[in-house]
């Protein structure tokens, strides 16, 4: 094993496994005690072409029967019908509350999957296989899951922790470079948020991650993971401090919804985090050469910080779909006196916010 990290919650405690190879999963598997005759594994068309049969041999190897269940890639895959048609496929197989669902890929296969574990048969067990660099530092670990309804992402969801989160660092190789770029936005906001000697060595480091050194991302992502542990350990249902992991994402989910997911999520992650550092900057809490440099990381790494083809208005109003509203007011994460620290405020005002969009928005 490369490495192992804990999230521990009030209800439950987990590891975090790096491995090379999926070969492994079976120790992990006895480890974290979970049984059952059947497993699931949902995941997107693309990735189980990739990775389908090789997790299903090292399945087997707990499980006496592994089904896959895959859909159509992508954000507009992760609606209620999708849902419906997992549910119907998991009753046609006479799937009991002693079986697993395993959501192997990105963000929307871990994502499904996990809201389909909670929902079926009120809860059944849990695993989360992530492949993508976004899930893997960001979505796999946490427990939160759900699906996207009437244009308004992630509006129907639960908190259900897995039992176990599986890391091949090895399906780096295969990430697209848009995938790849993506999951960089959510592992630049760690060190936004919460430490700007992760930022700096991010900063530092960027040919190396770039290039994808085994070594080097393997040290980056298990950070992410590890920050992201503190957080859920400490606010596993988002009620205080795990708001602040919501970073760019207010505007970004809004620039997401409205470009009918043809930006992916962390694309729209790295143009809200702009927007957010602009509020800042506009604040006068960084220097404008703060917020040039943190842009100037974002293109280094293929994150695009503006988009086109959008009404700052339009923006404006769908962001109160978003969760992070309260009492009708917008929950905005920003930085706090310096990057590596932050807070959650609704004390902000709409014309700064327009002034935010209107930056990002050409």
């Amino acid at each position: 094993m490369l490495k192992s990290v804990t999230v521990k919650t009030e209800l439950k405690e987990y590891d975090i496994d790096f491995r090379s190879g999926f070969y492994g999963i079976s120790d992990t598997i006895e480890k974290s005690g979970v049984k059952g005759s059947k497993i699931c594994v949902i995941t997107d068309d693309n990735i189980e072409q990739l990775y389908g049969d090789e997790v299903k041999e090292a399945l087997l190897k707990n499980f006496k029967e592994v089904y896959i269940k895959s859909f159509t890639k992508g954000e507009k895959s992760k609606n209620l019908d999708t849902i419906s048609d997992i549910y119907k496929f998991l009753l046609e197989n006479h799937f009991d509350r002693k079986c697993a669902v395993a959501g192997l890929g990105g963000g929307v296969a871990g994502d499904m999957a996990g809201f389909v574990a909670a929902t079926y048969m009120r809860g059944i067990e849990f695993i989360q296989i992530p492949t993508s660099l976004l899930a893997e530092v960001d979505s796999s670990v946490g427990g939160k899951t759900g699906v996207d309804f009437c244009g308004s992402k992630n509006i129907i969801g639960a908190f259900y922790q897995p039992s176990f989160v599986y890391i091949n660092i090895d399906t780096l190789k295969t990430l697209p470079k848009r995938e790849f770029s993506a999951g960089m936005a959510e592992v630049i906001k760690y060190g936004i948020i919460l430490s700007k000697d992760f930022y700096n060595f991010i900063s530092e480091n960027r040919e190396k991650i770039k290039s994808m050194d085994i070594d080097t991302m393997t040290e980056v992502i298990a950070k992410c993971c590890e920050f992201k542990a503190f957080v859920v350990s400490n606010d596993e249902k988002e009620k205080g401090m795990r708001a602040i992991l919501n970073y760019g994402h207010t505007i970004g989910h809004a620039v997401e919804s409205l470009k009918e997911f043809e930006l992916i999520h962390g694309e729209c992650v790295g143009i809200g985090m702009v927007a957010a550092m602009k509020i800042s900057c506009d604040r006068g809490v960084i220097t404008e050469k703060d917020l040039n440099e943190f842009e100037e990381l974002l293109t280094y790494f293929d994150i695009p910080v503006k988009t086109k083809g959008l009404n700052p208005e339009d923006v404006y109003s769908q962001m109160f779909n978003d969760k992070k509203v309260s009492d009708s007011k917008i929950n905005f994460v920003l930085v706090d006196n310096e990057i590596g620290k932050s807070y959650v405020t609704s004390e902000i005002s709409k014309d700064e916010i327009i002034k935010a969009i209107s930056y990002v928005v050409e």
